[in-house]
């Protein structure tokens, strides 16, 4: 069943009028026609199960005979991902996408061959491809994506999660593991709210290592291999998703 993307706003009861991307995309790529079942997600967690009304070349035109409303996950990984050279960026948006991650923020390290200048151009691409993501991997919930700051930007925010983490080629690190069953002994439940930071080619500056641990962030290790930056991000929030969703006793 092709899935297909429209925002909140323009999501309704009744009948629903692709927008002219996804209309061009149904009517000249898919060549959908009339009758043809399709699904519309709103990036909000909503799916609509609808009938193909009409088509034509301008617009594509849906009837809704369902609406599934799906919760979201009960905890939101916040990634603070430090921009990587080349198209490896795209591919951390496209999976983190896929791997149900709440809201991306773009890190213009003093490491990172991308600078925020280079990047703010590409929010509306990442954007692009996030909405991709989610109709390929039928998820109703769409990322929030930040425009790029650096990471003493974002910690002036202040902002606070349940257990922030960040990937760590230092010493003394732990496995994500330990840190999620430490919050659940202390507090009697898990984390709700998490923040992992993965640094670029070369990992974080030291000094930049000093500000996000002060801060309290707890380091954590991947394994005793050096990975890039890239597989460190789906790595992490794998073992997360992972961690956060086995039964426990």
């Amino acid at each position: 069943m092709h899935r297909f993307y429209l925002p909140p706003n323009l999501v309704s009861e009744g009948e629903i009028t692709l927008d002219d991307r996804e209309s061009h995309h149904a009517a000249n790529v898919l060549r959908v026609r009339e009758g043809e079942r399709v699904a519309v997600l709103n990036g909000a967690g909503t799916e609509l199960m609808c009938e193909v009304a009409a088509v034509d070349k301008k617009a594509v035109r849906l009837k809704v005979q369902q609406q599934n409303d799906i919760a979201p996950l009960p905890y939101r990984i916040t990634l603070l991902q430090a921009m990587t050279k080349g198209k490896s960026m795209d591919f951390i948006i496209q999976k983190a996408t896929e791997l149900c991650v709440h809201r991306i923020v773009p890190l213009a390290a003093g490491r990172s061959v991308v600078q925020v200048d280079d990047a703010e151009s590409k929010l509306e691409k990442w954007n692009a491809i996030a909405i991709d993501s989610i109709k390929q991997c039928g998820s109703p919930w769409l990322p929030v994506i930040e425009k790029p700051v650096t990471p003493k930007e974002f910690l002036a925010r202040n902002e606070s999660f349940d257990l922030p983490m960040a990937a760590s080629l230092q010493s003394h690190t732990k496995h994500p593991r330990e840190y999620v069953d430490g919050y659940s002994a202390e507090h009697g439940r898990l984390p709700e709210s998490i923040a992992i930071w993965v640094g670029p080619e070369g990992d974080f500056t030291p000094a930049e290592v000093n500000d996000i641990l002060s801060s309290g962030v707890h380091p954590i290790t991947l394994g005793q291999v050096i990975l890039r930056s890239e597989t460190a991000a789906l790595y992490t929030i794998s073992a997360l998703n992972y961690e956060m969703q086995s039964p426990r006793g």
